[in-house]
């Protein structure tokens, strides 16, 4: 059965900054992408259809089986559902089209289907902020997922204190000296994970494929280190997507990291407001900020951006993609995409020296930056050049 993940402009444009560079249904929330649930939960091949200046990194299928929103998390009322659909039936929500069984006239988002009525609601992450609110629920199903019928792998370490049962880990997962406490949630290690001496971790919590926990590290609770990242410091209700470090001192709180980011020692960011009020969040669609409905909210920041040491993020703040933020004070809550600057000010990241970099941070995790990356990383420059309101 092929699945294809679809998504609209509209919904391309609530998800940025970290949308810049994927499509949502590549979105890591839990242990899993949106994708890899999907194919995980239905047994079957997906295929994603974004905006135009993605497309080029996905596969399209001509004749898919079934259509399902990519920003859709599934569920077991949601899964039974799918299985009793009739070829050209469809959930609809408000008139969006949300899932659909694709029949000979009947292929793609534009047609029109027989509606099916739910008699409940359909979990989504329809806003960057989701992606951290929803981690621990969907960390616990992940979990519930990828361990079924599955024996961990030892833990061989005689130093190593453990609180609760729901303990995994995959082949070639290592943890020395360190305290891991599942009674609030599971701990899931992935391949060749290492958490590090005298670090402490509170689940729910996830390390992927590849990834460290240093010396020392503090994870408490709701956080997801994707594949091929390293944290150390402070950390609660994050998501990095992957491919970034976090590596030292300096609190990290209901954030969001793309791919490829470093964040220098000591980096801090406030996550709760001194006042106790919901925290404001930039509104890509409506140009400016919005309320997220969220007391404690902190740092959404695009692929292949950076700070330097005791760098401090007020709550709320929103950083595009390429970006580099150093020097003192707090910077403003918006960072446009391929800044270079801080709290006195910013100057263009120039394209040219994005490539550079971005070839020398990828070739360290034996990775290369393709032709098709570095053209849609020049898309997006042209892009966000409106706010990067100095240039004008």
């Amino acid at each position: 059965m092929t699945v294809l993940l679809f998504e609209q402009p509209s919904d391309h444009t609530a998800m940025l900054p970290i949308s810049y560079t994927r499509a949502i249904g590549e979105v890591r929330v839990g242990i899993l992408t949106l994708r890899e649930k999907w194919e995980k939960q239905l047994n079957c091949h997906t295929a994603i259809q974004t905006v135009d200046y993605l497309q080029s990194k996905y596969a399209v299928s001509d004749k898919p089986d079934l259509l399902i929103h990519g920003s859709i998390l599934p569920s077991p009322a949601l899964i039974e559902k799918i299985s009793q659909l009739l070829p050209g039936q469809a959930i609809y929500s408000h008139d969006e089209l949300l899932i659909a069984k694709c029949d000979d006239r009947r292929l793609s988002t534009l047609d029109v289907y027989e509606p099916i009525s739910l008699d409940f609601e359909v979990d989504r992450i329809s806003r960057t902020w989701d992606i951290f609110s929803k981690n621990g629920q969907e960390i616990r199903t992940d979990y519930t997922l990828l361990t079924a019928g599955r024996e961990s792998e030892p833990i061989l370490d005689d130093h190593t204190i453990t609180y609760g049962n729901d303990i995994f880990l995959e082949e070639g997962a290592s943890v020395k000296a360190a305290i891991l406490n599942a009674e609030n949630g599971p701990i899931y290690l992935g391949k060749n994970a290492k958490i590090e001496e005298g670090a402490i971790i509170r689940g729910p919590f996830a390390l992927c494929e590849g990834s460290v926990v240093n010396t020392g590290g503090k994870m408490r609770g709701d956080n997801t280190i994707g594949p091929h990242s390293k944290v150390g410091g402070e950390i609660t209700n994050c998501v990095i997507l992957g491919y970034s470090n976090k590596g030292h001192d300096g609190f990290l709180g209901n954030s969001v990291i793309g791919e490829w980011c470093n964040l220098g020692a000591d980096t801090n960011n406030s996550n709760l407001k001194n006042n106790y009020a919901s925290v404001k969040m930039w509104d890509y669609a409506a140009n400016s900020f919005v309320d997220s409905g969220l007391q404690f909210c902190g740092l959404i920041m695009g692929d292949h951006s950076k700070c330097g040491i005791n760098t401090m993020f007020n709550t709320g703040t929103t950083i595009g993609v390429s970006a580099n933020i150093f020097g003192e004070g707090f910077p403003r809550n918006l960072i446009p995409s391929f800044a270079w600057g801080g709290n006195k000010g910013f100057m263009t990241y120039q394209i040219k020296k994005v490539f550079e970099t971005a070839k020398l941070v990828m070739q360290r995790r034996g990775k290369s930056l393709t032709e098709t990356e570095q053209e849609i990383l020049s898309d997006i420059f042209e892009q966000t050049a409106p706010y990067r309101n100095w240039e004008k």
